[in-house]
């Protein structure tokens, strides 16, 4: 293994690619009037919308290895380390939930599971492998954690509602997963469905494997090998990944988010190594484009997201919150919500509804890169 240990541009530039991209489609004017890239897809199959968290959890890996092994060529005890990974994970769990808490406050049912924390879940569950095991062990943990989801998922049986036992159906509700959840979690499930979650206990076992397969990307990048050779490698792992996902679309289980399928999990890392090889072509791999282009300032914005993505994606979910519970008296009577007060004049434009909801969706990522651009110019880097 090599001793670099410099930081990767290219991360963080598509760290931040992914947290505007995130930003882009959380936040539209009316979740009404949508173009189909920017919504989940309705069950199985994707948009561009769903690669959106397994690229974050890709990264995750990424910057595990690479934080760790930094941090082990330093000198730092493996025991230490593991104990510094899970309050890290506990931290962000416990950020996570206090958003899904606000405004209301109501522990009754408040939804435990979230996008904060699977990902500190994952976290606490990846680390131990990151720290202990080397790239070969972690090959037989991502099959074995896959391996042990998919004979789950499809050959546990689960009560139905009337308290039949009967195989699980990979349905909204009616998969093992969503059994698990109800035992475990009943009123503190996703508010919209009730009767399962996207976050479900049970499938962050493939979603740790998403995160093992950055880990073993981070093992790649860390390499003395040249970086072209390593880009034309990752492109090839990228196109690999996506041809496997397509086989296990067909033969094993279908592509989808909520379950968070192997399938799923493949295919998306698929996505997310092709998307790191472009950014590492352009900004790590090849000085000469970098400077010849001008990518690094094109790429700067993106990098200024990456940096603070984690605070900047609490920030922007408070931001959300307020708009949305904090309400103005009209002289109507009426109280519309903050976000409809400030939606209202663009609403109004001569545009057509789904263009006008795009475009508060991208002020409101402006808005967002304001603020890391303030943080950046200020040199305030949030970590938890």
């Amino acid at each position: 293994m090599s001793t670099n240990t410099s930081r990767l541009l290219s991360l963080d530039a598509f760290r931040g690619f992914t947290i505007a991209s995130m930003f882009l489609v959380n936040n539209p004017g009316d979740w009404g009037h949508l173009y189909p890239p920017l919504a989940h897809a309705e069950w199985s199959g994707w948009t561009f919308t769903d690669c959106i968290f397994p690229f974050f959890l890709f990264i995750v890996g990424v910057s595990l290895h690479l934080s760790t092994n930094q941090k082990i060529l330093a000198g730092y005890a493996q025991g230490p380390l593991l104990r510094q990974l899970l309050k890290r994970a506990c931290w962000i769990f416990l950020i996570g939930l206090m958003l899904n808490l606000i405004p209301s406050f109501d522990f009754q049912s408040v939804r435990i599971p979230g996008v904060l924390q699977r990902i500190a879940l994952c976290t606490m569950l990846a680390a131990p492998l990151v720290i202990y095991c080397n790239w070969q062990q972690q090959c037989w943990w991502i099959l074995a954690l896959m391996a042990l989801y998919s004979i789950i998922m499809l050959g546990v049986s689960v009560p139905d509602a009337d308290g039949n036992w009967a195989r699980a159906a990979l349905e909204p509700g009616k998969d093992a997963g969503a059994y698990l959840d109800r035992w475990l979690l009943d009123g503190h499930l996703w508010k919209r469905a009730k009767t399962w979650d996207p976050e479900g206990l049970l499938s962050s076992l493939p979603a740790v494997a998403s995160v093992m397969l950055g880990v073993l990307t981070g093992r790649y990048l860390s390499t003395s090998l040249d970086r072209a050779v390593k880009t034309a490698w990752l492109f090839t792992a990228g196109l690999t990944c996506l041809g496997l996902g397509q086989i296990l679309d067909s033969v094993l289980m279908p592509i989808n988010k909520s379950l968070w399928t192997p399938s799923y999990s493949i295919f998306m890392t698929g996505w997310a190594l092709i998307s790191l090889a472009c950014f590492y072509w352009l900004l790590d791999a090849n000085p000469s484009v970098r400077l010849k282009t001008g990518m690094a300032r094109l790429c700067h914005p993106l990098v200024m997201y990456g940096m603070n993505a984690l605070f900047l994606f609490t920030l922007s979910g408070l931001i959300a919150k307020m708009l949305g519970f904090i309400h103005i008296s009209a002289a109507d009577d009426s109280k519309p919500s903050l976000q409809a007060v400030l939606y209202a004049p663009i609403k109004a434009l001569p545009l057509t509804a789904v263009n006008a909801s795009l475009l508060y969706a991208v002020l409101f990522n402006l808005m967002m890169l304001l603020f890391a651009w303030g943080m950046w110019k200020k040199r305030w880097f949030v970590k938890v």
